[in-house]
């Protein structure tokens, strides 16, 4: 096959339009060309006036013609090339009497995007892994969830951050990233959600995603695949502890691990898929001498503007086109106290909610069903900060301790759950009110979606506010010059609601080329919590990877047998 890149039509080109543009942009007959499929297809609304669509298409030719001639014509056009072969190859795969053999199976702690990609491969290539989660089943977490959100009645151990899914369930469902895909990895991850039934339009929009309805029913096919391949998924598993033993030259091993019930399973290969959320994890793996270290992630809040502002923006006479959707933004300024400030995880036409999973405190994050319909958009508008920020001790010097960014976390998600006057109510204040100094006491035009509710307030008064004094100045400095992105960006009714601390993980699970723990072998940190990945998508691609370092280092490669290939 071949591939055709950056093939541009108007928006509003007819369907019949794109195979004579298909066959004059390769110099053929109509007959010359048996089919194509479109790979990929984005846009360009540089222009509001004149938004063209973006085609990324897989050619076939008819009998006869000389594919490698019109390649060699092609020669210097590096949007004419032979298609990549995109399938997804298994390294390894497990002999057929691993589970008689009486070798140890592997065990994966969190069942989000990266452990249960982690699972899915491992029980594809054989292995039958042990899936951990300290949460409840995906429909029995969405009840809790909604507990919280209708109720004010948190579930610490099921919420939007802890059960299966993990954190991906409740937000946009996006299905994109900026990662290095070379080996295609992330084709694997959308090839599967569409076998377990998510739309066949995310192999292809530039932008996928899949609201949080979807996501559920999707959850649920996809660990039937893992029992049915002989994994178990054991929900309501905290891990309380690992079982780790060192050697006569003080090298140290994963043995297993043992959960909060006191239940010890034996294990020498252990996948850490934790959300970013696991602080009493985090704890654990410090005293247990894992090595840990403090990262960079952001704090903020969360703006909401009428969704139909953010397309007019974006879009002008083209907005609500349904090839076009619900509009996104990603915007960042660069402030004059040296701090940078940007956009994070926008849901165009979605809801603002309430992700703590500790008593006491408030969280915000975002959220959109697939339909997108909702009257608002929402964003992260978060300020970067460095260990340094954050750092307890008080010292300018040396290491940060890397459980001092959670400490900063629960100080200011605290202040907020204060600010919001209690039962998980969050502060907010109009965004005119915020760049002029003043307190809000009520909302207007914009309505914060954020449930159980937002208090009106100062976010950022003096000696009290919601965030440190760098992030309050860099923000306010931040949105208008967002307005100038942006036509209403700045509008005095736009809500800000607070806080957004959990952006990423404060620390990394720091891991070697082997994707095993720096000096606990056997123990292999991955996705989000671990501090290697950030979104569905890849945390996914993380979890693939290091299910394939870990099929490998326990069962080996096979040298000279062909690997089975899943569909492409």
């Amino acid at each position: 096959m071949i591939r055709i890149t950056e093939l541009r039509l108007p928006l509003n080109h007819a369907a019949d339009e794109l195979r004579p543009a298909v066959v004059a942009r390769l110099g053929l007959a109509d007959a010359e060309l048996r089919d194509f499929s479109v790979f990929k297809r984005s846009f360009d609304a540089r222009k509001k006036s004149a938004i063209v669509l973006i085609y990324t298409l897989d050619c076939t030719l008819a009998p006869g013609v000389d594919e490698a001639a019109l390649l060699r014509r092609f020669q210097g056009d590096p949007h004419v090339r032979p298609s990549p072969d995109t399938r997804y190859r298994f390294v390894t795969h497990a002999p057929a009497d691993f589970r008689a053999s009486g070798r140890l199976r592997p065990v994966v702690i969190g069942f989000g995007p990266c452990g249960l990609f982690a699972a899915l491969v491992l029980a594809q290539m054989g292995l039958a892994p042990i899936v951990l989660e300290r949460g409840r089943p995906v429909r029995e977490r969405t009840k809790d969830t909604w507990g919280l959100w209708r109720q004010g009645v948190l579930n610490p151990d099921s919420n939007v951050q802890f059960g299966e899914g993990g954190a991906g369930t409740f937000s946009d469902g996006k299905l994109w990233s900026q990662i290095s895909d070379p080996r295609h990895l992330t084709r694997k991850v959308l090839t599967e959600f569409v076998k377990a039934g998510a739309p066949e339009e995310i192999l292809f929009v530039a932008k996928p995603h899949i609201g949080t309805f979807r996501l559920v029913g999707m959850i649920e096919k996809m660990r039937a695949e893992i029992e049915a391949l002989g994994g178990e998924v054991r929900f309501g598993q905290r891990v309380a502890d690992l079982d780790i033993d060192t050697d006569t030259q003080g090298r140290k091993r994963v043995q297993g691990v043992v959960l909060a019930s006191g239940e010890q399973i034996a294990a020498s290969h252990v996948v850490m898929a934790l959300g970013h959320s696991a602080r009493d994890t985090f704890v654990m793996l410090a005293e247990r001498g894992v090595f840990l270290e403090a990262k960079p992630f952001s704090i903020g809040f969360r703006v909401e503007h009428p969704q139909g502002v953010i397309d007019r923006a974006r879009f002008g006479t083209s907005a609500g086109h349904p090839i076009l959707g619900a509009a996104d933004y990603k915007l960042v300024h660069h402030a004059a106290n040296g701090r940078s400030v940007y956009s994070f995880c926008m849901c165009p036409g979605g809801t603002v909610v309430a992700a703590t999973s500790e008593p006491g405190r408030v969280v915000t994050n975002g959220m959109s069903q697939y339909s997108r319909n909702e009257r608002n958009a929402n964003a992260g508008i978060v300020v970067g900060i460095s260990p340094q920020d954050y750092r307890q001790d008080g010292q300018q010097q040396g290491p940060v301790n890397p459980l001092d960014g959670m400490a900063f976390q629960r100080f200011w998600e605290s202040r907020a759950f204060e600010l919001g006057g209690g039962g998980y109510q969050a502060p907010g204040q109009r965004l005119g009110d915020f760049v002029q100094g003043r307190a809000s006491t009520a909302f207007d035009t914009v309505q914060p979606s954020y449930k159980p509710g937002v208090t009106p307030t100062n976010l950022a008064e003096r000696g009290h506010g919601s965030l440190p004094d760098y992030a309050l100045a860099a923000i306010r400095e931040a949105l208008p010059a967002f307005e100038r992105q942006i036509k209403g960006f700045a509008m005095p009714d736009a809500v800000l609601t607070g806080v957004e601390t959990r952006t990423s993980s404060p620390l990394r699970i720091t891991r070697g080329r082997d994707y095993q723990s720096l000096n606990v072998a056997g123990l292999y940190p991955a996705g989000e919590g671990a501090g290697y990945a950030g979104g569905i998508m890849s945390a996914g691609v993380d979890g693939i990877e290091v299910a394939e370092a870990l099929a490998t280092d326990l069962v080996g490669s096979p040298a000279g047998r062909k690997t089975e290939t899943s569909a492409p």
